[in-house]
């Protein structure tokens, strides 16, 4: 299984911010639409960073409350590791275990055409663990 069946099954919605928006915007984007990372583009909607609940709570306890003030781009992760729609899910599932982060832009080219994170990758594990099981069950009780 691919990438590409995560993004079938949970949609392509990406909520994004610019650069220049500041870590308050980003928490109550979060908080409104119950995500714990934006994807942050500049005026041509091409990737630019990313940035989590972690960058934000990071921020806030070195800088203190006027840390909300600051703009994504001063605390944004910019080297973002992404994956395409045709990586095995077992590959991402991999890596974001290695590399410890939660969201990974899905894209195509340079357009963004959705965005994992480790919850949907492990559902949808989950849920292909307990087809496969149901399915060698029925097989059993058959034969």
């Amino acid at each position: 299984m691919h990438v590409a069946k995560i993004i079938d099954t949970k949609g392509a919605s990406v909520i994004t911010l610019r650069p220049t928006a500041s870590l308050a915007e980003a928490a109550h984007t979060l908080a409104r639409h119950k995500i714990g990372a934006v994807v942050v583009t500049d005026e041509e909607e091409m990737l630019v960073g990313i940035l989590s609940e972690r960058d934000i709570v990071r921020a806030v306890a070195a800088l203190g409350a006027s840390a909300l003030d600051a703009p994504l781009s001063a605390h944004m992760t910019a080297d973002v590791q992404t994956t395409d729609p045709d990586e095995p899910i077992a590959s991402i599932m991999e890596r974001m275990t290695q590399g410890r982060f939660r969201h990974l832009p899905v894209m195509q080219g340079k357009r963004i055409v959705g965005l994992v994170s480790i919850g949907d990758v492990v559902k949808f594990r989950v849920a292909m663990i307990e087809a496969e099981a149901s399915a060698m069950r029925d097989y059993i009780a058959s034969a």
